[in-house]
């Protein structure tokens, strides 16, 4: 289980390939200068609701991860990063089946 803490202690838990990905997208937009919105749906232990964080390249953003993930999935990547620079923001999106071309490229 992999985790997103931002600022002051506001975590996201998720499964560590789950993180990875949208942790890529994220740094890839703070190092361009550009901010972004991050939501997540909460855990029932924390009241079932949607969280949103605004996210920019002066904010503190730490990434854990419990174990490596291997390759990243490219279209996976794009994905998470046209809803990044949606209107919408960045959400955790279910991992698309890779196409063989991109198979193997980290």
């Amino acid at each position: 289980m992999g985790r997103l803490t931002f600022g002051e202690g506001l975590r996201v838990d998720a499964e560590d390939r789950s993180i990875a990905h949208v942790h890529r997208v994220m740094l890839a937009k703070l190092r361009r200068g550009e901010g972004l919105h991050f939501s997540w749906r909460d855990d029932m232990s924390v009241g079932d609701g949607r969280t949103t964080v605004w996210v920019h390249p002066d904010a503190p953003l730490v990434c854990k991860l419990t174990r490596q993930i291997g390759t990243f999935n490219l279209r996976w990547l794009d994905e998470l990063t046209i809803a990044a620079n949606s209107n919408d923001g960045l959400t955790f999106l279910t991992e698309p089946e890779e196409q063989s071309a991109q198979k193997g490229r980290s």
